[in-house]
C-alpha cells in the first residue's frame, strides 16, 4: 500500500537514490490558499543537513507543484508533487549491497520481493517522508480554515525525559533549538547527548509528543474506524517508530477509574467540557472536543558506524561498518513527519466526518 487517507488521500513514490521523491494529494477540497513557501518551510524542518546533531547530507530539497493548484489556490483535482534528490554519495553503500544491515528492513524487503535496493534503504528509507511533509502541509492548509492546529515537539532523549503536562511549556519555543524541545535546559542537555552518541559512532532513541487544538467533537467512527486507531496506525508507520500511546497512555495503569474519569461540567463556550483530559480528547473513538495528545517512541537509527555482526544473501556470517551520512538521533527531524502525519488524519476524518452528514 503506497496510499494513506479515505477521502484526503496521499500516493507517494521514489526511492533515496533515485530521481525524486513524490506524491499526489487527492480529496484536497477547492478554493484552499496554497502557500507554497509555507511547504517549504515544513521541508525545510525535515532536511538533512540543518545542524550539527544530523546527518552532514546536504539536500535542498526544493518542492515543485505539477498540478492542482491555480492562482494560489487549490483547484480540488489532484495535487502533483516532486522533489528531486540532488546529492547521493550511493558509493558509500557498495559494501552492503551482498549483505543484511541488522534491525534494518533489508532482509524483510530481499524475502518480500526477491530483490532490494541497497542504496540507502531504497523505498524503506526514511527519505521517503519527505512526501509525508508535504501532503502534512498541505492537511494543515485545510486544518487552519476550521481552526484545528497541529503541534509536536521532542520531549525526551534518551533518559532526559520533560514532565508529561504539556500544559507546563511554551510550545511556540519549540523551533528555537536544534532538538526542537520547549525546554531551554532540557534541550541543551539533549543536544550535548546527541552529540556524544555521535562521537562515538552510535545512535539514541526517544520520545515526540504531538498535540492538536481546536478539533471538533464528533470525529471517528465507534467500531473500525476509531480516531484513536487511525493516528496509531499513521505514526506507526513512520521510520523507526516504536511505539504509540494517547492520553494518559499507559501510566493510566497506576490509578484507578475515580482517578482516570473525565467529569463532564457544563461550559459557556462549548456546551459541554471536561474537568480533566485523561482520555486524551478522544472516548469510544471519537473525538470529544478536548485536545488530542499523544506521545510516539522511536528506536534508536539502526545505522551505526561501529563493526557489527551480520550475515551476507547466502546466510554467511560476516562483518561490516557501516558508511557514510546518518542521522545519530532521528528525533529534531522526525517532529515535522509526526505533525504531518496527524494533520492528515485529521483533515481524513474531518472530511469523512463532512461526507457522512445529511
Amino acid at each position: 500500500m503506497n496510499t494513506f487517507g479515505n477521502i484526503f488521500r496521499l500516493t507517494t513514490f521514489g526511492e533515496s537514490h533515485g530521481e525524486a521523491i513524490g506524491g499526489v494529494v487527492d480529496g484536497m477540497p477547492a478554493g484552499i490558499d496554497v502557500d507554497v513557501k509555507f511547504i517549504q518551510e515544513e521541508l525545510n524542518r525535515r532536511r538533512p543537513g540543518q545542524s550539527k546533531i544530523t546527518t552532514s547530507r546536504q539536500e535542498p530539497d526544493q518542492v515543485e507543484l505539477l498540478s492542482g493548484v491555480f492562482e494560489g489556490k487549490s483547484t480540488g483535482c489532484p495535487i502533483g508533487f516532486i522533489v528531486r534528490n540532488t546529492n547521493q554519495h550511493s558509493q558509500d553503500y557498495e559494501n552492503m549491497r551482498c549483505l543484511f544491515r541488522p534491525s534494518h528492513a533489508d532482509y524483510t524487503y530481499y524475502n518480500k520481493y526477491g530483490v532490494r535496493d541497497h542504496r540507502g534503504g531504497g523505498r524503506s528509507s526514511a527519505r521517503i517522508t519527505i512526501s509525508r511533509c508535504v501532503g502534512g502541509a498541505l492537511a494543515k492548509m485545510v486544518l487552519r480554515e476550521y481552526g484545528i492546529s497541529v503541534q509536536a515537539y521532542t520531549s525526551q532523549v534518551g533518559d532526559i525525559a520533560l514532565d508529561r503536562d504539556y500544559h507546563r511549556y511554551d510550545l511556540s519555543q519549540t523551533e528555537s533549538n536544534a532538538v526542537r524541545c520547549p525546554d531551554p535546559e532540557k534541550a541543551a542537555e539533549m543536544e550535548a547527548l546527541i552529540a556524544k552518541v555521535k562521537a562515538e559512532g552510535d545512535t539514541i532513541g526517544g520520545i515526540i509528543t504531538c498535540v492538536i487544538k481546536g478539533c471538533p467533537a464528533g470525529l471517528g467512527e465507534p467500531e473500525f474506524g476509531k480516531l484513536h486507531a487511525a493516528l496509531g496506525s499513521a505514526m506507526l508507520s513512520i521510520n523507526a517508530v516504536k511505539g504509540f500511546e494517547y492520553g494518559e497512555g499507559f501510566d493510566c495503569v497506576n490509578t484507578r477509574g475515580s482517578e482516570q474519569n473525565d467529569i463532564f461540567a457544563p461550559s459557556s463556550e462549548q456546551g459541554v467540557t471536561t474537568r480533566t483530559n485523561h482520555s486524551g480528547g478522544i472516548q469510544g473513538g471519537i473525538s470529544n472536543g478536548q485536545d488530542i495528545y499523544f506521545r510516539v517512541a522511536f528506536k534508536p537509527v539502526a545505522t551505526i558506524l561501529k563493526e557489527q555482526e551480520t550475515v551476507d544473501l547466502e546466510g554467511n556470517p560476516t562483518l561490516f561498518t557501516a558508511r557514510g551520512r546518518h542521522d545519530p538521533c532521528v528525533l529534531p527531524r522526525a517532529v515535522p513527519v509526526v505533525e504531518a502525519m496527524a494533520a492528515m488524519t485529521i483533515a481524513d476524518f474531518y472530511l469523512l466526518g463532512k461526507a457522512g452528514k445529511r
